[in-house]
């Protein structure tokens, strides 16, 4: 056989010419096959690059504020505005709030526009009303598949038509279908909701703003299917499956002006004389129609939808009342509502037991701006308050975690310094990975039944997984009690109270630096003194419905609060339980209850509630959870996760013909967060802890011809594009195979020739 290289190529050019080419198409070939390599192994690593989906860049001055504006076909057009008003009505214990979302479409197109948003996790949701025009079209209950399609329907017709969804007990979507060009629709909601009490406080929450959630990544299990012969393959879990219905995207404030003004008028009649009234976030006027009675607006008219409404008013008396009873009569039932405030633990004899105290805090990214700065002063000021004889520990996490001792030491001056230098070193990075902290906070190492073992974990709660963790509290708790403290202007109070119920702890709110104090030395007047512990509830005469079914212990200043459903009113009362080592009982008579509002709804939202538990417990098997749900939702009117309002207009309104935009209207970032801690550290997290917040909406993806928001971070795809990825891997692969075949048979077919 000849051989010859290069350099032969000088005798014959012809074939020196055809090896050059054979050549430079064999390299040609190596490099898309290793490009396909590469593109089969990104594919397999979770990559959370910023995938923005912006419309266009909102140019200063180009909008008035509240509004966006939209690039298309290089022109500059106004996107679809919304306009929020909240009229709360407080009557002694309860209240009732009215929120109207007003859409403005000054567009020439016809629009769907979706918005998420938040409510009080304990409010039943029970109304809802379309305003068109001079049309009012009252919405209503139906389960919410069903609920869905009479929507889709209308939409497709052409029909306006309003959909209200509950994603999460405090996150809900409205959607709209149908504004016509130049058009205004009204959207009403209202909800019942009880007012809370904290030794001589109430307040009122009105959250305004959903924080953008970490959602943590699916988990791929590869499975062996080999004993029937079927080979190989792999399931999927995913730990947030709705993540595209909790994400809405958001706008980063330093491109954008603030969107969804927001006004608020609160009716306070609290049923005694008031003393201080106080607005803790914003600024307010305050009218005095007469001692009992408040009127509160805003002093800045319409406000960005930022952060949380916080509203505290106390009896113009030194002490509040320790006993409330109020009772509706709705159908052919009598419901109660109870507030009792047992005795401080002052009065108990027993001497406090030693604590181990387990301190988690959340350094990860959201918790960037103000809120590391008061988590971090929350907790340094813990750290003082620690007492000798005490143990305890500090836990740190964002998508990676620190213990900083191997278990609990004791509170000696040299341990505490060293924590409290561990602490002040800290800053937010980083995801939300909030269940490996519980689990290590909850696992008892030192297992001394002669200590009181305590966990206060402080966090913002802006995860989407937030059943894993109740279910981590449920499986681990043990002996220990967990105590939630929300950071923050716009806390995941559904995750706070939920996960201090399932852990017989409680829930403690800081808003801002100046509150840190306040609230801290409460939550430590909890934590210091015996909880009110084997309460029990008995009704004399009447059969009732009682719910909470097993009543939770309660701490200092802490109202105990019964809802019931009764055959009649009759008879008494009678709680009865132990304060520290003490027996403590009160009766009271049910001919004495006031006249209450809404306390029907609020038994069914407990119920509901309830319900909801007993499934994370495992108490009841989601089968019967989900049946009684619906069957609360039902009979109550109210909306759940199972069941809808909707309301239609039945004449069409959009042409035959004329297509339907999708818009789906974006969100302030939570007053105090950073953007960039959010959205801008992603290179900085560790390769398999990359998958972040869901981005879009699966279920409108197909039909959103318009993109979302000019600068509107979406948060990042989680393991979506690995099949485009493969694919295209594969055909860059074929191609690769092609021109080595053809550079292959080059020469042959030179020979031949």
């Amino acid at each position: 056989m000849d051989t010859y290289d290069a350099a032969d190529s000088d005798e014959h050019p012809m074939l020196g010419r055809l090896i050059k080419i054979g050549l430079f198409l064999l390299v040609q070939g190596i490099a898309v096959m290793l490009v396909a390599f590469v593109t089969l192994l990104v594919s397999f690593t979770p990559g959370w690059s910023a995938t923005s989906e912006q419309a266009s860049l909102l140019q200063p001055g180009d909008a008035r504020s509240g509004s966006l504006l939209l690039k298309e076909d290089g022109a500059y057009t106004e996107a679809i505005r919304l306009g929020i008003d909240v009229d709360v009505t407080v009557s002694g214990p309860t209240l009732r709030a009215r929120v109207t979302q007003v859409f403005r479409n000054p567009t020439k197109d016809w629009v769907e526009a979706t918005y998420v948003y938040p409510l009080p996790t304990g409010g039943a949701v029970d109304t809802l009303k379309m305003v068109v025009g001079d049309r009012v079209i009252v919405g209503d209950i139906k389960e919410r598949q069903q609920a869905r399609v009479i929507y889709e329907q209308a939409r497709r017709a052409g029909q306006k038509a309003a959909l209200t969804e509950q994603e999460r007990p405090n996150i809900f979507t409205n959607s709209v279908a149908n504004i016509g060009p130049g058009e205004t629709v009204l959207v009403q909601i209202e909800y019942q909701e009880p007012v809370h009490q904290s030794g001589n406080e109430y307040s009122l929450r009105l959250p305004l703003v959903v924080g953008p959630r970490y959602n943590p990544a699916p988990i791929v299990q590869s499975v062996d299917f080999r004993q029937d012969g079927s080979g190989w393959g792999a399931t999927t879990s995913a730990p947030v499956p709705d993540r595209d219905r909790i994400s809405p995207p958001v706008l980063d404030p330093a491109k954008n002006a603030p969107v969804n003004p927001t006004s608020i008028t609160v009716r306070l009649k609290a049923g005694f004389a008031l003393g201080e009234v106080k607005s803790h976030h914003h600024n307010v006027k305050i009218e005095s129609p007469d001692n009992a009675t408040r009127v509160v607006t805003l002093a800045d008219g319409a406000v960005p939808a930022d952060r949380d409404f916080e509203l505290t008013w106390k009896p113009a008396a030194e002490k509040a009342p320790s006993v409330g009873l109020f009772r509706e009569h709705v159908g052919d039932a009598d419901y109660l509502l109870a507030f009792v405030t047992p005795p401080g633990a002052e009065q108990a004899t027993q001497k406090p037991l030693p604590r181990e105290v387990v301190f988690v805090i959340d350094n990860s990214g959201s918790m960037g701006g103000t809120s590391i700065v008061q988590a971090k002063a929350s907790l340094t000021y813990a750290l003082g308050r620690l007492q000798p004889n005490d143990r305890f520990n500090v836990i740190r996490f964002d998508d990676t975690m620190d213990v900083l001792f191997p278990t609990s030491v004791p509170a000696d001056a040299a341990h505490v310094g060293e924590a409290t230098s561990f602490v002040s070193a800290l800053q937010a990075r980083g995801g939300t990975e909030m269940v490996p902290a519980m689990r290590a906070a909850l696992t008892d190492k030192l297992g001394d039944t002669n200590m009181v073992r305590q966990v206060v974990f402080l966090t913002d709660g802006a995860i989407g997984n937030e059943q894993q963790l109740f279910e981590t509290i449920t499986a681990m708790r043990g002996r220990s009690r967990v105590f939630m403290v929300g950071i923050g202007s716009a806390p995941n109070t559904y995750l706070m109270t939920r996960a201090a119920e399932l852990g017989r702890g409680a829930f403690t709110h800081i808003g801002s630096v100046e509150q840190v104090e306040e609230r801290m030395r409460g939550l430590f007047a909890k934590l210091e003194n015996p909880a009110v512990t084997g309460l029990s509830a008995k009704f004399s005469e009447a059969n009732a419905d009682v719910t909470p079914a097993i009543i939770p212990d309660v701490y200092r200043d802490e109202p105990l609060v019964l809802a019931a459903r009764l055959d009649k009113l009759a008879g008494s009362l009678e709680i009865k339980g132990r304060v520290g080592d003490r027996p403590w009982s009160v009766t009271l008579p049910l001919q004495n209850a006031a006249e209450g509002k809404g306390l029907s709804k609020l038994w069914a939202q407990r119920k509901i509630g309830d319900a909801e538990v007993a499934r994370t417990m495992r108490e009841m098997t989601p089968e019967d959870a989900d049946k009684a749900i619906l069957a609360l939702a039902l009979d109550h009117q109210i909306v759940t996760r199972l069941t809808s309002l909707v309301a239609v207009d039945k004449t069409p309104s959009r042409p035959e013909g004329e297509p339907l935009k999708l818009s789906e209207l974006p969100i302030n970032l939570p007053a105090g967060w950073d953007f960039e801690k959010v959205f801008g550290d992603r290179q900085q997290v560790p390769a398999q802890l990359r998958e972040r917040h869901a981005d879009a909406r699966d279920q409108q993806a197909a039909r959103r011809p318009t993109p979302a928001a000019p600068d509107a971070i979406r948060l990042p795809k989680t393991a979506t594009s690995a099949e485009l990825k493969m694919t295209a891997g594969l055909i860059l692969i074929v191609l690769a195979l092609i021109l080595f075949v053809f550079n292959r048979r080059q020469p042959l077919l030179t020979d031949v020739a």
